[in-house]
């Protein structure tokens, strides 16, 4: 049968191309674009039927071909003309369209009240005070650096998160660094180095140091202390952050797809053309809590005395323990740790990391702020929340919980005209945001976005400094997880200070463990990431580690 439909359309394309050449215009005037036409659609059956690649095509020649067409725009389908307001993700309608007006300052308030329903659980507000006050945004800063620190850094509660060079374009990373420079915060590098785009406008740097160590490595792939002094000592850098793991993969190690290697940016990294560029899982320079702390003061002290943290997506509760006890051990602390979370993510990570590998956000920000604050350390060290951070309420939200200040990543890329098309990880971004494409990076107007990433950074603390006001406060160190309420049933709502086990100052030195913390407390050891009773070639429940 198939044999006779390809023979029967060849058949009918050669009497069609014959007639249309052989009889005059005059007769058949109309019949040349009729005949041209169907020709082509017939030479689409023949071959949508001996292609042997989608079985759709083969079996419905030319009609399977509108699946894929749909396909291709179901996206902006839903986006535009089927979800509501409130729905979207990874983020909402509502909550982009806030960063889109906040960046314009166009009009951002909302008619007709909530469109969230209030009663459904996980519903979240904050208490609000009758004695409310006037809170000035720009007194919301964090000082960063601990007593080893010669150099500390006054913060913005609000700053740009970790996105690299490459996985950004360079119209993008120049536009976030200005808006940071305008608007007096600071922008993360990510782990593909500091750019002669990073430093164009002069704004403040976070310069992240990942397994690839890109921007400060030898030939081999392994840790360059003299590249590295070199570039840590410019006056851009303020901060270094040493990535042990990120929200979209951890212990996966950084993609970029070889699509948005260009050679500029291979010669940067210094890595080959034509290949995805896969970071290591792990660091070569440490492999052990004290490595860890000691690799902090080596960059501390080549930095000239700068602030020096650790990002981290958090995994096995042990393990971060086992950092605690180092820190008490060889008196070496950060100055900082950033707690990423596993819903985080703006580029390329395979499915299955970014669904469900990592502990989100909120669950290890807490985590974090009980063990140093159980191993009184939480006062010594900065703890910066990452991760889906996009309004004022966001931030009050963070900080109460455990932070002292928030970084937000895809928050800036919405601001810089990001339409969430969730091409990211192809090239294929059609803002100019998330690609090395020259014709599409072309249309994003460095002087335009700089401007739109300055000002909703502005609205945003302004948003912060307007809700702590009505709360009665008057800075972010006076916010407690009790005044962020959480509902958790249709009739029943807690705090967040009675939904999670606050650990008291010194709690851990007491003796004083919490019964879910105990195994992991037992087995973990400042001398190696692995656990005491599996060193001894023991084993015990996952459920304490």
């Amino acid at each position: 049968m198939r044999k006779q439909i390809i023979l029967g359309s060849i058949i009918l394309v050669i009497g069609l191309i014959v007639t249309a050449v052989l009889l005059p215009p005059v007769y058949l005037p109309a019949h040349y674009t009729t005949s041209i036409v169907l020709g082509l659609l017939i030479l689409l059956v023949i071959y949508d039927t001996i292609q042997t690649k989608q079985t759709i095509r083969r079996n419905f020649p030319l009609i399977g071909r509108f699946r894929y067409v749909l396909e291709s725009v179901r996206p902006e389908i839903q986006q535009y003309f089927i979800e509501k307001n409130t729905e979207g993700m990874p983020f909402s309608r509502e909550e982009r369209s806030v960063i889109y007006q906040r960046s314009k300052a166009e009009i951002d308030t909302l008619p007709f009240g909530t469109q969230l329903n209030v009663y459904s659980p996980g519903y979240e507000w904050v208490k609000h005070s009758i004695l409310a006050k006037h809170v000035d945004p720009a007194t919301l800063r964090v000082s960063i650096g601990g007593s080893d620190c010669t150099k500390p850094y006054s913060a913005s509660i609000l700053n740009i998160s970790a996105m690299s060079y490459g996985a950004l374009s360079k119209n993008a990373v120049m536009a976030l660094n200005g808006g940071a420079k305008d608007g007096g915060f600071a922008q993360n590098t990510g782990e593909g180095s500091i750019t002669p785009h990073h430093l164009k406008a002069g704004g403040d740097l976070i310069w992240q140091i990942g397994t690839g160590y890109f921007g400060c490595r030898d030939n081999e792939g392994r840790f360059d202390a003299t590249k590295f002094a070199e570039r840590a000592q410019l006056d851009n850098v303020k901060m270094i952050e040493i990535k042990i793991s990120q929200g979209a993969k951890p212990g996966h190690g950084g993609i970029l797809p070889k699509e948005k290697i260009t050679a500029e940016i291979a010669a940067i990294r210094d890595v080959p053309l034509g290949r995805d560029v896969i970071s290591p899982p792990s660091h070569s320079a440490f492999s052990t809590p004290v490595g860890l702390l000691q690799f902090v003061k080596q960059l501390r002290d080549l930095s000239g005395g700068k602030p020096v943290g650790f990002k981290l997506c958090v995994g096995i509760h042990r393990e971060f323990l086992a950092i605690c006890k180092a820190m008490i051990e060889t008196g070496i602390k950060p100055d900082f740790i950033t707690v990423d979370g596993g819903e985080g993510g703006t580029g390329a990570a395979p499915m299955e990391f970014s669904n469900h590998i990592g502990e989100p956000s909120i669950d290890g920000l807490i985590f974090v702020h009980n063990c140093l604050n159980g191993f009184d350390l939480r006062h010594e060290i900065r703890l910066i929340s990452s991760g889906k951070i996009t309004t004022g309420f966001g931030l009050v939200k963070r900080i109460a919980i455990g932070a002292d200040l928030c970084n937000s990543a895809r928050a800036m890329m919405l601001a810089l005209g990001c339409i969430q098309a969730l091409r990211c990880n192809t090239n294929q971004c059609p803002t100019g945001v998330a690609t090395q494409n020259p014709n599409l990076t072309a249309g994003l107007v460095v002087s335009d976005k700089r401007k739109r990433i300055q000002t909703y950074h502005n609205q945003t603390l302004k948003s912060a400094a307007d809700i702590i006001g009505s709360m009665g406060l008057l800075s972010t160190a006076e916010l407690q997880p009790y005044h962020v309420v959480t509902r958790i049933g249709t009739i029943e709502n807690k705090s967040y200070y009675d939904l999670f086990d606050y650990v008291n100052r010194g709690a851990f030195l007491r003796g004083e463990i919490p019964d879910e913390l105990k195994g992991a407390y037992v087995n973990a050891t400042p001398d190696s990431f692995d656990s005491l009773k599996r060193i001894a070639q023991s084993e015990r429940p996952p459920s304490t580690l």
